[in-house]
């Protein structure tokens, strides 16, 4: 997965987004402010990457045919 997909890009100016406001406060300086935002980013892709992982069905292995079975119900005659 990209870490530059938009969803991760969203998410990460969302977590960015208490740093940058840290920095204009006077909180945290510029260097400061800079070397913490690629860690918004990483943090970002983490929670999309686990999202994405959670929220994909589980693969089932494909049923067993024999050997006079169609390939697709849909090949299976009418009567």
């Amino acid at each position: 997965m990209s870490p530059l997909r938009w969803d991760v890009l969203m998410l990460g100016l969302v977590l960015a987004l208490p740093v940058l406001a840290l920095g204009l406060r006077g909180d945290f300086s510029a260097d400061e402010v800079v070397v913490r935002l690629p860690w918004c980013l990483l943090a970002a892709w983490a929670a999309v990457a686990l999202l994405r992982w959670a929220a994909t069905p589980p693969r089932t292995p494909p049923a067993r045919r024999g050997a006079g079975a169609p390939a697709h119900p849909e090949d299976a005659p009418l009567s």
